[in-house]
């Protein structure tokens, strides 16, 4: 039987995903080897079709890997839970419900009572800024006020770890860095793991403690780099050479594989 290994919140061994389609198999994934430590803030860089949201699905417990496994606190993911939350890059508000609704949604499932939900809504909402839009709609915000319901959401369930597949990828550059920023005070407030995958290197290097590099189809991890640049960071710090030097050395990395993919 599984049990957990100390400090060690999500380990990923040996995953291996192939996908059936009219061509033949397709392996998304083959052979990944991750360990997530409690409360680590671990971010996924890699070209496009690499398998970084395959990983991510397998993780949430939305698909299942056709060989390896995936723990959390030591036990073997056969599916989704509320230990888990994640947040995408379409938000996923359900649209018939309000700010405060879409909030309060998981907690309902879970039983919580009324009064709880609400003073859980709040409580998260305000976090996010958003505690004067709490009767809006999702159609009356704008892209980032729908990305801070959704990461409201997430963390209204209380989740031990939060999944992030690249949820400020289609906003614009000044409210994705407001995002970042917030982001990184909420996980510094609320200790969350994270499991954070983005396209954009800088913003790999500013969110996380490590970097995942994930290799061209099949996904592999090629290399994980360790970001040794103290906390708490913000837009200045991506003008200091640690941090360029960081950039530069991931860049190259991740270009590579992109070179990979166009062969």
């Amino acid at each position: 039987m599984a049990g957990k290994e100390r400090g060690i919140k999500v380990k990923i061994d040996k995953v291996k995903k192939v996908f059936e389609s009219r061509s033949g198999q397709v392996v998304a994934l083959n052979g990944v080897d991750l360990e997530i430590k409690e409360n680590e803030f671990v971010t996924v860089v890699g070209p496009s079709g690499c398998g970084k949201s395959t990983l991510l699905n397998i993780i949430a417990g939305l698909t299942k890997p056709t060989s390896g496994q995936v723990l959390c606190d030591g036990q073997i993911i056969k599916g989704t839970g509320t230990e888990r939350g994640v947040v995408f890059q379409q938000y996923a508000l359900f649209p018939w419900l309000t700010v405060k609704g879409n909030v309060e949604f998981g907690l309902k499932i879970k039983g919580v009572e009324a009064k709880k939900c609400k003073e859980i809504a709040l409580k998260y909402l305000k976090m996010v800024e958003l505690e004067n839009f709490v009767d809006h709609y999702p159609k009356e915000l704008s892209g980032g006020m729908k990305q801070r319901v959704a990461i409201a959401r997430a963390y209204a369930v209380n989740p031990s770890v939060l999944l992030m597949d690249e949820p400020f990828g289609a906003l614009d550059a000044q409210t994705r860095t407001q995002l970042q920023e917030e982001l990184l005070q909420t996980w510094a407030e609320e200790q969350k793991t994270c499991f954070f995958i983005t396209h954009d290197v800088d913003e790999a290097i500013i969110l996380g403690q490590r970097v995942v590099i994930m290799s061209a189809r099949p996904g592999r991890i090629s290399e994980i780099v360790d970001v040794n640049i103290p906390y708490p960071r913000n837009q200045e710090t991506k003008m200091t050479k640690e941090f360029l030097e960081v950039k530069n050395y991931i860049w190259s990395k991740v270009y590579k594989e992109y070179l990979e993919v166009r062969k």
